[in-house]
């Protein structure tokens, strides 16, 4: 991989970290609750964490087999999750979602802290 592409990349990650983080503030009554339900359950009540990524996939046009190994070569050292299975292009896409959920929601927890701890 490029630089180029590693800095769009991370330009991106950068953006959907801001967007969610602030989603999950304004609906989640604050920066501690979102904290909070982020990491009780990433896909409960106010961060709906893979309704978001399927959001930004599609709005960031990452919907198709070269779109989902941009993404996966850029996560290239993170674990997959497990996966039923499909086909080669079904399993990147599902794939690429998923280990760009979690790496988010990471980034999101990471975020969040340390608002909480500056007193934002």
């Amino acid at each position: 991989m490029d630089l180029h592409e590693r800095n769009q990349f991370d330009v991106m990650l950068a953006l959907a970290c801001e967007a969610l983080a602030e989603r999950a503030i304004q609906r989640c009554a604050g920066t501690e609750n979102a904290l909070r339900r982020l990491r009780e359950d990433p896909d409960g009540e106010g961060v709906w964490l893979s309704q978001f990524v399927d959001g930004f996939f599609d709005d960031w046009l990452l919907t198709d087999t070269s779109a989902a190994a941009f993404v996966l070569v850029n996560l290239e050292k993170r674990a997959l999750p497990a996966d039923p299975g499909g086909t080669v292009g079904e399993v990147m896409q599902r794939q690429a979602r998923a280990v760009f959920a979690e790496l988010l929601r990471a980034k999101v927890d990471q975020a969040l802290q340390q608002a909480l701890s500056s007193g934002m």
